[in-house]
């Protein structure tokens, strides 16, 4: 029978995860070097908005993520508060995969949905360095990282499918939150030049 301290073992797993996601995105990911582990794939997405690492490596992290977690946490906290503090955990990481994934490929439904897409195409369009939490604006606001933009200004070769209309621009619906800047062609020249702001940790230019 799970008791009141499984349920509450969870839930903070699942808000360690939130920081988890925010220690990795801004040291790791962000961090100084783009050859780190896990940087190059991040660094990757960001220059290619459609790009996601595989599937395989992100299984990979989470096996990892259990392998380190469960162990400290039962040791901390006892088996059954430890099991269910790393269920918490990796249930959030699931979570954080299956919303970041589809902010990319969907639109918003709901304040939440809203707010997510708005807060992390202000950290991909605006400034990388700001915004990053992706599930959660708790550790932004604690480590003074937020970034709040009237309306993001997107790249136009660079927008999200479900921001557009068939003409290309953006959809009436979103009109409050985005606004497209500069042209539509992404050649060669305009990926190489996306690539090396992404390493750089700058925004892609208009």
């Amino acid at each position: 029978m799970v008791g009141i301290g499984e349920v509450a073992a969870f839930g903070l797993g699942a808000a360690g995860w939130t920081f988890a996601e925010y220690v990795l995105h801004r040291f790791v990911f962000h961090g100084p070097s783009p050859k780190r582990v896990g940087a190059h794939e991040h660094r990757r997405h960001h220059a290619e908005v459609d790009y996601f690492a595989p599937a395989w490596q992100k299984a990979i992290a989470a096996g990892a993520a259990t392998g380190v977690v469960l162990p400290l946490a039962a040791f901390v906290a006892g088996v059954a508060a430890g099991l269910a503090f790393t269920l918490g955990f990796v249930t959030m990481y699931v979570g954080y995969e299956v919303l970041h994934r589809r902010a990319h490929t969907h639109p918003p439904r709901g304040p939440y949905g809203r707010w997510l897409r708005r807060n992390h195409f202000a950290h991909h369009f605006v400034d990388p360095k700001l915004a990053q939490g992706v599930t959660s604006p708790i550790w932004d606001v604690v480590f003074g990282t937020t970034l709040a933009v009237p309306r993001v200004r997107v790249p136009r070769r660079l927008a999200l499918p479900w921001l557009v209309d068939a003409e290309g621009e953006v959809r009436a619906e979103f009109a409050g939150d985005y606004q497209l800047v500069g042209g539509a062609n992404r050649d060669d020249a305009a990926r190489r030049a996306d690539a090396r702001a992404a390493d750089e940790n700058r925004s892609p230019a208009a």
